[in-house]
């Protein structure tokens, strides 16, 4: 049965503004509709495209509908803003999805499924607990710094911290210890709850084909392997490998005016959180290889020999993006296409 209409939807807690047009832009109906009446009219409508932007809950109306028999399409709400007239409402914000959903050159954003919602409120759990150590880390650092004692940045100087704390010939005043040892301890939590979400992650990655396929390139662990398959749409949706890297903000940004080309920093645009784990994988990767001997003629050593260890950590990460979605697309397990070590 061939569609002709579509609806765009600004989705919020209990208010619904829904606006109907034809296949060609013309309106039909605007109405604004509570939770409940707005699933009614969804089951009872015949079949539509269905157009929201990607926001909360809009995975979940994703599925909801579909189920209904709707063609819906998602929408980064940064697509919509240029399209929404002078005056700001949920109307406008309805009408503009809709003017949006129709320019050709539009790109949407793939409903995820239950199970992948899942896996991310877990990956970012993680994240979150990792921020948490972070935070009380530095303060600890920041509470010894006040009293003349320097520690130097990373999660494993917390041993030199606690000896510091509990020297029977310290220095440092009694309630200022025991703050100080308070926050070891809620140190020592976090420690257990950060392993405990990364058994959990690694689990998940061991049973999945995806997953255990991108663990067979170096610099992929369990990780980044389910970052990606929780994030990262179909691969099928980007024409090439460059897409991918450039959804994923590791290409430089273009000032590139009469001709003349000029290329800044990554545009960091897109999915972070794919992006950071491939940066983290490609420095351990760079770490690996750099207690190894590197080829001469690879140019993997003609980058780090006139480059910033940083910044080829940010190409050799865009090398693996390229190749993560030919491993995909093509169903292959990781090959080297060229060595970069020395037997």
């Amino acid at each position: 049965m061939s569609i002709d209409t579509m609806i765009g939807v600004d989705l919020a807690k209990s208010v619904f503004q829904v606006h109907g047009a034809s296949m060609n832009g013309e309106m039909r109906f605007q109405r604004k509709l509570s939770r409940q009446a707005f699933r009614t009219l969804m089951a009872r409508h015949p079949a539509a495209a269905v157009v929201m932007e990607a926001c909360g809950s809009a995975h979940y109306w994703a599925r909801v509908l579909s189920g209904f028999g709707h063609e819906v399409r998602l929408i980064a709400p940064r697509y919509v803003r240029p399209f929404v007239k002078r005056q700001k409402n949920d109307a406008a914000d309805a009408e503009a999805i809709v003017v949006a959903a129709q320019r050709p050159e539009m790109r949407f954003v793939e409903p995820k499924s239950e199970a992948q919602q899942s896996a991310a409120i877990l990956y970012r759990s993680r994240q979150r607990l990792v921020r948490q150590r972070t935070e009380t880390v530095n303060a600890l650092r920041a509470a010894l710094y006040e009293f003349g004692h320097v520690i130097p940045q990373g999660i494993r100087h917390v041993g030199r911290i606690r000896a510091i704390l509990e020297a029977p010939n310290s220095d440092l005043p009694a309630l200022m210890r025991e703050e100080c040892l308070a926050m070891l301890e809620q140190l020592a939590v976090l420690n257990g709850w950060i392993d405990v979400k990364t058994a959990g992650i690694t689990e998940l990655a061991a049973a999945t084909p995806v997953s255990k396929r991108l663990q067979t390139m170096p610099g992929v662990g369990p990780l980044v392997a389910m970052a990606v398959e929780t994030f990262a749409p179909d691969m099928t949706s980007f024409h090439n490998g460059r897409d991918f890297a450039a959804w994923l903000g590791l290409v430089p940004r273009q000032f590139s005016s009469g001709g003349k080309e000029r290329l800044g920093r990554i545009t960091k645009a897109g999915q972070a959180d794919i992006r950071q784990m491939l940066i983290i994988g490609a420095m351990s990767r760079l770490n690996w290889m750099g207690r190894k001997s590197i080829l001469e003629s690879s140019w993997l050593a003609r980058m780090m020999a006139r480059k910033p260890r940083m910044l080829v950590a940010i190409a050799l990460a865009n090398k693996m993006a390229r190749q993560i979605w030919a491993m995909l697309t093509k169903n292959e397990d990781y090959k080297n296409p060229m060595p970069v070590m020395a037997a």
